[in-house]
Parts: structure tokens; C-alpha cells; sequence
């Protein structure tokens, strides 16, 4: 089954917690702090197999999840990390992100993005030591680990594209010069999903070849088979566009692809074509073949007369293809977008706003403090208590009306005002 959407969930590990421990040896008395630091969580990362041709996979599986950290120990051990959860896509795997945003677009073999981030290890006491404080019972938690919902879009990477109306003979030309199998009848819409095959001329001489599903009137609105075909087109460098020799009118055929290929945008009206008048081994295509190719010659267009089924002017057709795709250049097409990374919101940035019977405190900085402090050490929380003064939290609160007894939300936390 081809399938070339996908929607997942990913969340990285989260970081291991700090540790509260003293050293306690004998004849080493005093032996001060010895809790060590919580390991890193891993990192979920989508990479490029060129083994894989869909997203079928994802249809069994939509959840991903790494490892969290180890937890720090005492004797100053810190715990190990995470392992990294490692995800393969198809080459041609577009990323977004829930807001619609790019994260990557994954073409080449040895690409790979990180998608979620694993949380870093909380500290250990050890590492709050100061000159006024040799002994503190402090530590941290380890910080959560991001999570997401993704969107995978799967866009074929093939050199041509075969495009033309519905039982035009895309998928007869396509196994006749390629191994592939697609599935052929002499009724509409045989294809229902694109297929790849490779072209080889001579030794030196290849490309790849790609059957797409047939346009009708209205493709570029969704109509039909509408987007699922048309986001495909987009990374082909070069188009055969088949014309039906036995259809009522080929030359509105011709027309009525290329206004949905226009319509649809993405550069897809300027894209490079070579026009293929096909089923030349019927009567009706060959008398109507001259007056065809008169009209297109008067359009400038340059066209050729094959049989899918005879092979007939079929070689000279690939032939022409492949010198074009010489000539063009090879970010010829749509540009190939590389990892486009988020940057994150400034971290002082939060927000204050009512909720129920109390306050919700958002942020991403004040948020994640609240997540690696742990409120059981009375240490840890004046540690904490001092981090929202400074950066403000607390004068908010204030101005917002926040009143002794109320509610405040920072995150999973729920705190108790008072003053």
C-alpha cells in the first residue's frame, strides 16, 4: 500500500534527577556533597532510509518515545543518558510542525533531524556548593522532554513526471520502459497511487520515472484526485505530458492539465514539458495524428508520436528527456528546502491570566523551573521562590490581584499564595 501522509507524536526522554548525597567514608569526615547529575534524555530524530518508498509504516505506528536519562547517584556518579529514538522516512519526506511550519524536508540519504529535544539532566547537590553553603540539600529534577505532534508529507523524487488526463497510457508507457508493474485497464483512474520506475538507456544514460495518478477538470481545487497527485508533480524536474490520441479533443486535453498545473501554483506552469501524442497503434491516432502535431508545432511545442503498447517512438521520446535533464540544472524545479529549524520564544517572556479559582503562570523558562524543582526540599523551593522574584513573576502575580490562599498553576505545579 502507498501511502504519503502521516500524522505522529513524538516526545523525547526526559532528564534524569539530581541527586542529594554526602560522602561518608571512614576517616574522611566532613566528607561534603557527593549527589551527582541526572543523564540526558534522548532525542527523537527522523532520518532519510532510501530503502523506504512510503509512509505505510506509520499507519501501524503513530507514537514515538526515547528513553529518559538515568538518575544522578551519590559518590558524585551521574546517570547515563538516554538512549535516541531513531525514526526512518522515505526520501522526499516533508516535516511540519501542528502550526504548519517546516521542520525539515529530508531528500538525500544521511539526513537527519532532531524533531524533539531531550530534557537535560537535573544537578546534583555537589554542584551547589559555595564558599557560605559547603553542605546543600538541594537538587534538581530532570527537565521534561519535548513533545510534538508532527506532520509527514511524502513527495516523490523523480526526475520526470508523467502527466496527462485519465487513461492517456501513463502506466502502459511506464512498464514498458521500466520494471515496474502498475496496474493497467481500459477504464479511468487505474492509478490511483504513483508509481516509480527506472529508465535505462545505456550504461551511462538513467533517470527516474514516476506514473502519476490522471487530472480532471478542477485537480488544483482538490477535485478528483486533486492535491495527492498534484504535490507529487512538484519534484519531478521534467514532464511528459501524455496526450490520448483516441480522446474526443486532445488538444483541450493538453490545455485543461496545464491550467490545474498552473492553478495549483509551486512553479508548476513553467515547469519543462515534452509532448507525447500516445496510442499510435490505433487507426483513429494516426489520422488524427497530423493535424495534432501541425497545432502544436504552430505553439511552438515539440511533440512526439508513440505507442505505449508497440513501443513505437517511445525510445527517441526518453532519449530527448534524458538530454534535457543534462541541460537542466540540478535544483532545477522546486527548491529543494533544507532542515528548517523553529527558534524558540524568548525564555523571559510569561504570562498571566486568570483560571478557575486561580492563576496560570505561562512561559517556557518559568514553566521548565517549576518542572526540575523539587518542591519536597525546603532549599529547592527558596531557590525557587527567589527565581520568580527575579524574574518578575511574583510583581505580576501582584499586579494581576492575586489575593492570600489563591491557586497559582506553573506548569503540573500547583502553589498556594501567600505573602
Amino acid at each position: 500500500m502507498f501511502t504519503d501522509e502521516a500524522i505522529i507524536h513524538v516526545r523525547a526522554g526526559d532528564g534524569g534527577n539530581g541527586c542529594v548525597a554526602f560522602r561518608r567514608e571512614k576517616y574522611v569526615p566532613f566528607g561534603g556533597p557527593a549527589g551527582g547529575d541526572g543523564g540526558r534524555g534522548g532525542n527523537v530524530i527522523l532520518y532519510v532510509d532510501p530503502g523506504l518508498n512510503t509512509l505505510h509504516r506509520f499507519a501501524r505506528q503513530r507514537h514515538f518515545r526515547a528513553a529518559r536519562g538515568q538518575h544522578g547517584r551519590g559518590k558524585d556518579q551521574h546517570g547515563a543518558a538516554g538512549a535516541d529514538m531513531r525514526v526512518p522516512v522515505p526520501p522526499g519526506t516533508l516535516v511540519r510542525d501542528e502550526s504548519g511550519r517546516v521542520l525539515a524536508d529530508l531528500t538525500e540519504p544521511g539526513q537527519e533531524v532532531v524533531v524533539a529535544r531531550g530534557g537535560r539532566g537535573g544537578r546534583g547537590n555537589a554542584r551547589f556548593t559555595t564558599a557560605t553553603n559547603q553542605a546543600p540539600r538541594i537538587a534538581e529534577n530532570g527537565e521534561p522532554g519535548e513533545e510534538r505532534t508532527l506532520y509527514l508529507e511524502l513527495k516523490l523524487l523523480a526526475d520526470v513526471g508523467l502527466v496527462g488526463k485519465p487513461n492517456a497510457g501513463k502506466s502502459t508507457l511506464l512498464a514498458a520502459v521500466t520494471a515496474a508493474r502498475p496496474k493497467i485497464a481500459a477504464y479511468p483512474f487505474t492509478t490511483l497511487q504513483p508509481h516509480l520506475g527506472v529508465v535505462v538507456l545505456d550504461d551511462h544514460t538513467e533517470f527516474v520515472l514516476a506514473d502519476l495518478p490522471g487530472l480532471i477538470e478542477g485537480a488544483s481545487e482538490g477535485k478528483g484526485l486533486g492535491h495527492e497527485f498534484l504535490r507529487h508533480v512538484e519534484r519531478t524536474r521534467l514532464l511528459i505530458h501524455l496526450l490520448d490520441g483516441t480522446g474526443p479533443d486532445p488538444l483541450a486535453d493538453l490545455d485543461d492539465i496545464n491550467e490545474e498545473l498552473t492553478a495549483f501554483g509551486h512553479g508548476l506552469g513553467e515547469r519543462l514539458q515534452l509532448i507525447a501524442f500516445n496510442k499510435m497503434d490505433l487507426d483513429q491516432a494516426r489520422t488524427r495524428w497530423p493535424q495534432v502535431q501541425a497545432s502544436l508545432r504552430e505553439r511552438g511545442l515539440r511533440a512526439f508520436a508513440i505507442s505505449g503498447v508497440t513501443r513505437e517512438g517511445v525510445r527517441e521520446l526518453l532519449w530527448a528527456a534524458a538530454r534535457l535533464l543534462a541541460e537542466l540544472p540540478a535544483d532545477s524545479g522546486p527548491a529543494r528546502e533544507i532542515p528548517v529549524f523553529r527558534l524558540e520564544d524568548d525564555e523571559r517572556v510569561f504570562t498571566v491570566e486568570r483560571e478557575g479559582n486561580g492563576w496560570r503562570v505561562r512561559g517556557r523558562r518559568v514553566e521548565r523551573l517549576a518542572a526540575m524543582t523539587p518542591f519536597q526540599l525546603d532549599e529547592a523551593l527558596h531557590r525557587f521562590h527567589r527565581a520568580l522574584e527575579a524574574m518578575g513573576v511574583m510583581d505580576s502575580l501582584r499586579e494581576a490581584g492575586v489575593r492570600p490562599g489563591d491557586t497559582v498553576f506553573i506548569g503540573e505545579a500547583e502553589l498556594v499564595w501567600e505573602e
